[in-house]
């Protein structure tokens, strides 16, 4: 083994247990019974391991609720995004316009903008408009927040598909349309699926509008955050919450490993 072989996979080694590490000792917590959790010195691995704690978790008030609702929340973000972003990013990969480079460096531009300057504003906007504590109200924001990527996957992806397919369709008897649906739509299906699901993962995961545009109607990490700070929850409760919000982004990350590169056009070619 050469010394930069060796290199590149102790570099490997480090980056995937810094990224695991964490996520292990928050599992083995989760499955520690309760009276051991709080032992100290505790063993990092238990002898005993029992689904007391993730069950607590789950029975809390308000949690299947909230899960439901962050559920509705990324799927109108989804839509939302989408219905936004796809005409936006095939405009921008098949049309050369003037301000065309403008509007992808704008579009760029709003994730560098600090959402946290927002929050009061935000908060008595949607107070007017009667979306304060609605569900539609964090969807809307979370949107805000998706649509700059979703765009730049979009466009990515549509880049990466030769229009001179479409054109062949068209001088065939498709028209404009028809060349998209047919032609366009399918070799764009994979890369546009996955960026649906990491808008998933997005929106699952947000936390910030979440919590200061709403009350009752809580999605999952608004109400394990609320729960923390403002309740003081139990350390057990902490790890379960933690553990049972970062699983199904595990699981949809491990379902669509192989469509990521998919993202930014690459394997559509």
């Amino acid at each position: 083994m050469t010394f930069r072989r060796f290199g590149v996979y102790s570099a490997a080694v480090l980056i995937a247990a810094w990224v695991l590490l964490p996520l292990v000792l928050i599992a083995l917590a989760t499955f520690t019974p309760r009276d051991v959790l709080y032992d100290w010195p505790r063993p990092i691995v238990p002898r005993q391991l029992t689904t007391e704690t993730l069950l607590f978790f789950v029975r809390s008030a308000g949690v299947l609720q909230s899960t439901w609702n962050s559920v509705l929340v990324a799927g109108m973000t989804i839509a939302l995004a989408f219905a936004i972003s796809a005409p936006t990013g095939y405009a921008l990969a098949r049309y050369r316009f003037r301000g065309r480079e403008t509007i992808n460096l704008a579009i760029l531009a709003t994730k560098m903008f600090p959402a946290t300057v927002l929050s009061i504003p935000l908060a008595v906007a949607f107070i007017r408009w009667g979306l304060y504590d609605t569900l539609l109200g964090v969807a809307i924001v979370h949107t805000a927040l998706s649509v700059p990527f979703v765009t730049v996957i979009v466009t990515s992806v549509f880049v990466g598909i030769s229009y001179e397919l479409e054109e062949a369709a068209m001088t065939l008897g498709c028209n404009r349309f028809q060349a998209f649906l047919r032609i366009a739509m399918p070799m764009a299906l994979p890369g546009l699926a996955a960026a649906a699901i990491f808008t998933f993962v997005l929106s699952w995961n947000e936390v910030f509008a979440a919590t200061i545009l709403t009350l009752n109607n809580r999605t999952l990490p608004a109400l394990v955050i609320n729960a923390i700070s403002a309740a003081g929850a139990p350390l057990h409760y902490r790890f379960a919450g933690g553990f049972f919000m970062v699983v199904p982004a595990l699981v949809i990350i491990f379902l669509i490993r192989r469509y990521l590169l998919t993202l930014w056009g690459v394997t559509v070619r």
